[in-house]
């Protein structure tokens, strides 16, 4: 799956992007789970995750800081 980019979050409406944040920060957890009991095939999948839910929250900063001016 490819990784997404700032500039595919900023053409979501913003309950789609909220309901994207919520379903990466889910995927997340699960694999900190698999990962710490020793389940977890691919290392390389928390990184990817980690990002782009790193970039959506960003991306939903810059939409409210934008609503708030």
């Amino acid at each position: 799956m490819p990784v997404k980019k700032a500039k595919d979050f900023r053409g979501m409406p913003a309950k789609e992007l909220a309901a994207h944040i919520k379903g990466l920060r889910e995927e997340y957890f699960n694999l900190r789970i698999q990962q710490a009991t020793g389940q977890l095939e691919n290392n390389q999948r928390i990184r990817i995750v980690r990002k782009e839910l790193a970039c959506a929250l960003t991306v939903q900063g810059e939409g409210s800081a934008a609503d708030a001016n």
